[in-house]
Parts: structure tokens; sequence; C-alpha cells
């Protein structure tokens, strides 16, 4: 599986926005600064973000975008879902009926895309920034976190 720059981009903001001290908010240029992320692309993510609850925005000076659940509720699954990321194999497919081997390959991927979809909804944000925070520890402490 490999990711597209829009299901990329999205992780890295919300994972950005984890480091916020409490969760608070950031502003999109800001964290298109940290991430080297095109700021209007990322407005654009976020918003859709938004829509799906994953995230909510506040205005104002200080304002900015902010996780709507701690990041423990936030999948990896629900993220790339808000984006339209999708890993669904061969769709559309319908196997041909005198080809034994077709029908073979249709229900390995079959398989193959429950069992991703079952990983991608079981891998949290939360379980993501522990990743990024221990590799970020093994750097030292003036590295500098981006995904």
């Amino acid at each position: 599986m490999k990711l597209t720059t829009r299901g990329h981009y999205s992780v890295k903001a919300l994972l950005d926005l984890c480091f916020q001290p409490e969760y608070g908010p950031a502003s999109v240029k800001a964290i298109a600064l940290r991430q080297d992320l095109p700021a209007p692309y990322l407005e654009k993510l976020l918003i859709e973000m938004r829509r799906a609850k994953l995230v909510h925005s506040i205005r104002g000076a200080q304002g900015g975008y902010q996780l709507a659940r701690h990041p423990a509720e936030i999948s990896l699954g629900q993220i790339l879902a808000a984006v339209g990321e999708s890993v669904e194999p061969l769709s559309h497919h319908t196997p041909d009926d005198a080809q034994a081997e077709d029908w073979v390959a249709f229900s390995v991927w079959n398989r193959l895309y429950k069992k991703l979809q079952n990983a991608l909804y079981s891998i949290s944000l939360e379980d993501l920034y522990y990743d990024a925070r221990s590799w970020r520890a093994s750097q030292g402490e003036g590295a500098s976190f981006v995904v």
C-alpha cells in the first residue's frame, strides 16, 4: 500500500496537532511551516477532516485547528477516509465465471483488503504519536519533528 499525497499530508497534519501543548490550536501556516507542506492544500485537507469531525477550527488571532477528540480515539483509517483515500482493490471488478484463477485472485485481494482495513482502523493517532516521540528521542533533543 502506498499513501497518496492527500493521505500523507493529512496524517502529518494531525500528528503535528498531537504535539501541541494540551492539543491546543495551531494555524494552518504554522503546521505548513513545521511540516514543509503547501498551506493552501493543507487548508483544504483540514476542512475535509473538520467535516469528518476529526478536527475543529477556532476563529481569532489565537485560533487554528485542533483535534476534536483524543488521539487514541482517532484511527489512521478514519483520517484516510476523511480525505477520500481508498485501499479498495479491484473496484468494480467481477471475476470471469469460467476462470477459476480469476476467482482465486479476487478472493485473495478481498481478504487482503479486509485485513488492511482492520489494520488501518486499529492504528490510532496516539500510536503514531508515541512512535514519533520515540524516534525523536532517539535523535536527541535537537531533532525537529517532520513525518
